[in-house]
């Protein structure tokens, strides 16, 4: 995969109604949109177009797995993702993609480019935080995750309940 052209859609010559589309992306595409935030990437994105006289729906499906490093313990694993995103297509004088669900395209196109959309809806599928299955239910071993513990506030069995002494004047003003 070397750049977006199996990503345009020639609308021109379909018939009004349903047209399906597949896409399996991996890790390439996101390396044409000069992405790392993924070790591997595994997602098929179904697409339907629905071609009316006067306008285009498209219907994105995506599910997956993506690789991403845990934002706890570092460690690498598939988080799996799953999105939809329904966009309409209208033609007018000029190209338009202000609204998020509504895209505009210049009466004399003949072609849509779906790529940034499969991208956001992609991205926007991921946790934002993202945690390793093996910390959430506590069964991972690791170095990290020993060393935060030990460093988390009131772990260490050496700090006592100690107060400055001038506090504790303090204190006793308030009990008057």
């Amino acid at each position: 995969m070397k750049n977006f052209d199996d990503f345009k859609i020639k609308f021109v010559g379909l018939k009004e109604g349903k047209h399906d589309f597949s896409y399996h992306i991996d890790q390439r595409f996101f390396a044409l949109f000069d992405y790392s935030g993924f070790n591997e990437a595994d997602v098929d994105v179904a697409l339907t177009l629905d071609k009316k006289s006067t306008l285009l729906e498209l219907h994105f499906t995506i599910n997956g797995t993506v690789n991403v490093n845990c934002d706890v313990s570092n460690e690498p694993f598939d988080q799996p993702i799953s999105n939809q995103l329904d966009l309409v297509v209208k033609f007018g004088e000029s190209y338009n993609d202000d609204n998020d669900e509504i895209l505009i395209l210049p009466r004399g196109d003949f072609y849509l480019e779906v790529q940034q959309y499969i991208y956001e809806a992609i991205i926007l599928a991921v946790p934002y935080k993202k945690v390793h299955p093996r910390v959430a239910d506590g069964t991972m071993d690791s170095k990290i995750l020993d060393k935060l513990d030990e460093l988390s506030p009131g772990s260490s069995s050496e700090e006592k309940e100690t107060t400055d002494p001038r506090w504790d004047k303090l204190k006793d003003l308030l009990n008057e």
